[in-house]
């Protein structure tokens, strides 16, 4: 688990880098400040950080803040946030860009390779039969403050990270629909996760 943990902490952490270096890479300085605050008002980036922390600082620190991050519901939140990632990049979000180089590898890494690695991870590795339903509810405060921020932070700047949250094109009651129908897709990511947890913990207790 520990070996499986360390490689996968060092796939994520270098997507996450090599984003970041592609984006401000030819920058002028003036620019870098405001493209570092775009780099994390990318839902994907923001879980794939979640990811990678959760991978690395139980490893690094297991009786400190690492403690924290191996939190049945902290890690099962995750799981279900990266596979929403996942998902909404293949069927909403691949065809309206064509990466090439090591842009493609980079952004193929953060959508689909460290998806799996985090979902196999928590399937593999995480305790079972410790969540609850509620967590299912309690995980949509993170996509629903981020919604928040990414309004606020487009009125003020004008970027909007994603088409469907773009208030320029469609408009706050088109947002606010997005908005909703994406809440329900958490949701239902949610408890999806807390089922096979359930499912899982009791098919473990049979076994054992």
């Amino acid at each position: 688990m520990k070996l499986y943990r360390a490689i996968a902490a060092v796939i994520v952490w270098a997507a996450l880098i090599g984003q970041y270096g592609l984006m401000i890479q030819g920058k002028p300085p003036a620019e870098v400040a405001v493209l570092t605050v775009n780099f994390f008002s990318y839902f994907t980036i923001l879980v794939n950080l979640m990811a990678a922390l959760a991978l690395t600082l139980p490893l690094l620190a297991p009786e400190g803040v690492g403690r924290w991050w191996s939190r049945p519901a902290v890690r099962g939140g995750i799981t279900a946030f990266i596979a929403v990632v996942m998902v909404t990049y293949h069927f909403l979000l691949r065809g309206i860009w064509d990466p090439q180089g090591l842009q493609k590898v980079v952004d193929y890494t953060l959508h689909y390779v460290d998806p799996v690695i985090v979902i196999l991870d928590w399937l593999l590795f995480a305790p079972k039969r410790l969540l609850k339903w509620r967590d299912a509810a309690a995980w949509l405060i993170v996509p629903a403050v981020y919604g928040v921020w990414v309004l606020i932070y487009g009125a003020i700047g004008g970027f909007y990270p994603y088409p469907f949250l773009d208030v320029v094109k469609l408009g706050y009651p088109g947002v606010a629909i997005s908005m909703v129908a994406l809440l329900a897709f958490f949701l239902f990511a949610g408890l999806l996760v807390v089922g096979l947890d359930r499912v899982m913990g009791r098919s473990e207790r049979q076994t054992a």
